[in-house]
């Protein structure tokens, strides 16, 4: 479990592929020590850490995770947004984020709003039912709150720390997202549903 609030950004050293899986190698923060088996967010998505160097640690992705994340498009150098999992007795600064990304969104368009930027993705139908206004929602692992919600897009405005601070920063129009919707809502959906 995770709060959406990203506290490194890391960088990819290493890319390695094999049948049914693919082995990502990234610099650990300066500080950071990992024991086997710790979970980690990288770009929103709940990972295992599998091994670890001196200054680096290893995670292990499925095909599962590669079709519906962008992980697969991971390459040497590439920057990820890093979190540490919560400890129980912390402050969460965000929401409540399990890193079980739902499906990948578009940006369809930045624009300025004075120091912010205001995004809007574009996403199936089938999960805007979960994403209202002022909702949380989790967008390459970082919490943002929904400003609008259409029937096929919505926007949430980023503070200039943010985009510092975190990978969104360096993303323009076409590129791709991890997108977790809110926990709370698919509960409340499959409760109701019943």
């Amino acid at each position: 479990m995770f709060s959406g609030i990203v506290e490194r950004i890391g960088v990819v050293s290493r890319v390695s592929d094999t049948p049914g899986e693919r082995a990502v190698s990234i610099r650990a923060p300066e500080g950071w020590r990992f024991a086997d088996g710790e979970s980690v967010s990288v770009e929103g998505v709940c990972s295992t850490v599998q091994r670890r160097g001196a200054r680096t640690f290893s995670v292990v992705y499925m095909n599962e995770t590669l079709r519906r994340t962008t992980l697969g498009a991971l390459g040497r150098g590439s920057p990820v947004n890093l979190e540490r999992s919560l400890r129980l007795n912390g402050l969460v600064g965000g929401h409540l984020v399990q890193g079980h990304v739902d499906t990948t969104a578009a940006v369809l368009g930045v624009r300025e709003d004075g120091d912010a930027r205001i995004y809007r993705f574009g996403l199936p139908a089938r999960y805007m039912r979960y994403i209202v206004e002022k909702g949380s929602i989790a967008v390459d692992g970082i919490s943002l709150t929904v400003v609008e919600a259409a029937a096929r897009s919505f926007t949430v405005s980023l503070l200039a720390y943010t985009l510092a601070h975190t990978t969104l920063g360096g993303k323009a129009a076409g590129a791709r997202v991890n997108i977790e919707v809110d926990l709370m809502a698919k509960y409340v959906e499959r409760l109701m549903a019943r």
